[in-house]
């Protein structure tokens, strides 16, 4: 199998760092190392951690007009997204449904973007297909990317390169680490504090060996990515969001723009914008995005279907973990519009039984973003 899988540019590195490898989106990619998921959760939460993230898509829009093309395709402001800061975007499609969600950085004369693994290919044609004339696209393979997250992760950092210390949660900006041209944005997908790190191939090695010399930072794997994440309440793309779910759907109301609502000055004009403003406007839609604390210590994954005291069905999980620092069995899922409301207790089904949870509010696990 691993035959056909790409390998990242620290490959050898997991390998050799006794990780665990696993075909993911394309890539054989390190699940855990011998340190195991919990313990390299809970590390993270506490100190630092290093993620290979290099799976990832890195893309390059420049050329006159990237930002307007750029936002046609998006409910988000891209136009006036400043300088050196980042933004979370996502594709809709003509029916409202979310088909990627992806980060962008406006680096002056270009905008940096971050499509996930699994969706690259198809953000590519997408972005390709409509791109005017004038607006070139280049997909940038030559780079791996590293997540350092984690409350010490800024520490850290700054002993190898001082300016990331005054860098605020969504700045982007362009430094050498070492010597190194690295593209560093102060963001990640932990809820923690921390940096994503743009570093040539050729570096990728000397850099992710420089910074695991330090005492405070571990190796950390796939499995630990997915229960940092989905104990802040931070979605994953292709589980708890994907092409037939509306942004209105999965709660993420507070990812479109103001300017790009129904009374913005550039109201509209993205895929699927009709569907998507009347649903903002009406609140008419069928299930929600939500929050679900188990009442026991199973954990409730992905797939376990919900149901009311009566037996009905009413939704259905996305995401579930045993919650290392909550401390208890947390999931996301879609429930019925009218059931989506905190404190209401429903029943997953888990190998035949009825576990009771209750709707709570995400996220579980406080974000520790640095805003200053």
């Amino acid at each position: 199998m691993s035959e056909q899988l790409n390998k990242t540019a620290l490959f050898n590195m997991h390998v050799a760092a006794g990780a665990k490898m696993v075909p993911f989106a394309g890539y054989d990619m390190p699940v855990q190392y011998p340190l195991g998921v919990k313990k390299e959760h809970l590390h993270t939460r506490d100190s630092a951690g290093l993620f290979d993230v290099s799976h990832m898509g890195q893309l390059r829009l420049k050329g006159e007009g990237a930002a307007a093309a750029l936002e046609a395709l998006v409910p988000v402001d891209i136009i006036d997204l400043p300088s050196q800061k980042q933004r979370y975007a996502f594709f809709t499609n003509e029916e409202g449904g979310i088909m990627d969600d992806l980060m962008v950085a406006n680096f002056g004369d270009h905008l940096f973007v971050v499509v996930n693994a699994a969706c690259k290919e198809q953000d590519i044609a997408h972005l390709q297909a409509h791109l005017p004339k004038g607006v070139e696209l280049e997909v940038i393979d030559d780079r791996a990317l590293l997540a350092l997250q984690g409350p010490k992760a800024a520490d850290v950092l700054s002993r190898l390169q001082p300016v990331v210390a005054n860098m605020l949660f969504m700045d982007s900006i362009t430094i050498d680490i070492n010597g190194i041209e690295c593209y560093v944005s102060r963001s990640g997908y932990t809820g923690e504090d921390g940096y994503e790190i743009s570093v040539p191939n050729d570096k990728a090695a000397e850099l992710a060996e420089t910074l695991t010399s330090f005492e405070e930072v571990e190796w950390i794997g796939l499995g630990a990515r997915d229960s940092l994440r989905l104990e802040c309440g931070l979605c994953l793309y292709g589980h708890d969001l994907d092409t037939t779910t509306t942004p209105v759907e999965a709660s993420l109301l507070w990812g479109i723009s103001k300017n790009r609502r129904a009374d913005g000055e550039r109201a509209g004009g993205f895929p699927g914008a009709d569907i998507i403003l009347k649903q903002i406007e009406t609140k008419d839609v069928n299930r929600k995005r939500v929050g679900l604390v188990g009442q026991t210590k199973a954990p409730v994954r992905e797939g376990c279907k919900l149901f009311d005291a009566n037996d009905t069905e009413i939704g259905v999980i996305t995401s579930g973990t045993a919650g290392p620092t909550a401390g208890k069995p947390v999931s996301m899922g879609y429930l019925r519009t009218d059931l989506a409301v905190i404190g209401t207790e429903v029943f997953a089904e888990v190998r035949g039984k009825k576990l009771a949870m209750t709707v709570e509010k995400m996220p579980f696990v406080p974000q520790r973003y640095y805003r200053g």
